[in-house]
């Protein structure tokens, strides 16, 4: 119980220095006359109310030594979404219609729609050596100048992909500012971590893949898992090439603020975490994985359906202690008494609320672009936003093994027009 209580603090500060660890490149550079080719895809699927700010972003990105063309795949939507698309006149935009019965199939199917779009015009004009496909999701949006570090790592010959740092950019709310916590920090920290030790995911916005390490996967190479994005990080690396972390370049998306959509969220991602577990025998047999990135792969794996019965176990051992201190018995190695039940009581809640207010300093030490008393605020209700995940994670595996995979997809909030940002000077 006492390591629990000493643990758990301590792991969040550790974890927390990495958020101002800084990857760089390093490594030979793949010596070219030719900058790369950027095709970003955008999957859309009744995007009406974003795709507009999110295409305006993407094209923005485009500079000298980076050129951009920006695929988006109409997934069969039934909103204004062809006509906002309609009415965006440049020739780097490919907007590419999917009708039903094949529309709608997944977000991987329609990634593998755009992938042998962009593959045979690569084909064709011989750039398949060059060419980078992102991924931005209907509500992202692009930072000008990210390119830049994303192309520094890219000059590795030994990186197959890059994923980007993302942020939230609708934080006005309580929960939408918890998830840009948890993007911004905690999973920036996560990142940095597994960037040192060669186990960085990729995740379903910001991913940026060599055209040729995808051709080496096949002709679909995203699958139909729930978090497809995590699946196709987990091949790449188990073909032999690294993904790396950029933690300058980010993407910034929405946030939910509304709890039902965030634990139907979070449920889908839980479910395709534990679809992936079958990649666990495969990354034990890899020769090319070392001890500590397979510890980490496993930790990242297997930590979730650990969390969600350790969260139940705590909780219920924490009622049985103070119910035994108020009955007059010594648990947990406090007598009984109102002063000891206090003292337990108050280095319970350290322990619980410490984390969330490390992150919260974290924040906004990181970013300061919000208050210090709004940081403290959201660390102190971090604990519950926690407890959040684990009754997801309760949610998926009730989901897994009751075979149920469909989804409905996530309502978008409506967004004013954002002008189009002018590129700025890129260097390879």
């Amino acid at each position: 119980m006492l390591v629990l209580l000493v643990f758990w603090p301590c792991y969040n500060v550790v974890l927390a220095l990495f958020v101002w660890w800084r990857p760089k490149p390093g490594g030979p550079e793949v010596p070219s006359r030719h900058p790369p080719q950027y095709w970003i895809i955008i999957p859309a699927l009744n995007e009406e109310r974003v795709v507009a700010n999110t295409v305006r972003s993407a094209l923005a990105l485009d500079g000298a030594r980076t050129p951009v063309q920006v695929v988006v795949v109409d997934d069969g939507s039934d909103d204004r979404t062809p006509h906002v698309l309609a009415e965006i006149d440049d020739h780097r935009l490919h907007v590419l219609r999917r009708v039903p019965p094949e529309a709608r199939q997944g977000k991987g199917e329609a990634l593998n729609y755009a992938f042998r779009y962009i593959r045979d015009l690569a084909e064709e004009a011989g750039t398949v050596h060059r060419t980078i496909v992102g991924v931005i999701d209907g509500d992202g949006r692009g930072e000008p100048g990210m390119l830049s570090e994303i192309s520094a790592y890219f000059a590795q010959r030994a990186v197959g992909a890059v994923q980007c740092r993302v942020r939230i950019h609708n934080r006005t709310t309580l929960l939408a500012f918890l998830q840009d916590l948890e993007f911004s920090c905690v999973v920036d920290a996560s990142q940095s971590l597994r960037d040192v030790v060669g186990t960085v995911g990729l995740g379903g916005n910001g991913q940026f893949v060599r055209l040729k390490t995808l051709m080496g996967l096949g002709d679909a190479p995203w699958s139909a898992c729930l978090v497809e994005d995590l699946e196709l990080g987990l091949r790449v690396h188990l073909s032999g090439q690294r993904v790396r972390y950029a933690t300058r370049a980010t993407i910034t998306q929405q946030g939910l603020v509304d709890v039902q959509r965030l634990l139907r969220q979070r449920t889908r991602w839980g479910q395709g975490n534990l679809q992936c577990l079958g990649y666990v025998p495969k990354l034990v047999k890899a020769k090319h994985v070392g001890s500590v990135a397979l510890l980490e792969f496993l930790q990242y794996l297997l930590t979730p359906w650990l969390v969600a019965p350790m969260t139940l176990f705590i909780t219920a051992l924490v009622g049985f202690n103070f119910y035994a201190q108020l009955a007059g018995h010594a648990v947990g190695g406090f007598t009984a008494g109102t002063s000891d039940t206090l003292l337990a009581l108050g280095i319970w809640l350290a322990a619980l609320v410490l984390p969330g207010l490390i992150w919260g300093v974290v924040h906004r030490l990181k970013h300061g672009d919000e208050p210090l008393w709004r940081c403290l605020a959201v660390g102190l209700v971090y604990p519950a936003f926690l407890v959040l995940g684990s009754i997801s994670t309760l949610r998926a595996l009730y989901r897994h093994f009751a075979g149920r995979t469909t989804w409905a997809k996530t309502e978008r909030l409506a967004e004013k027009e954002v002008p189009a940002a002018k590129p700025v000077p890129q260097v390879a």
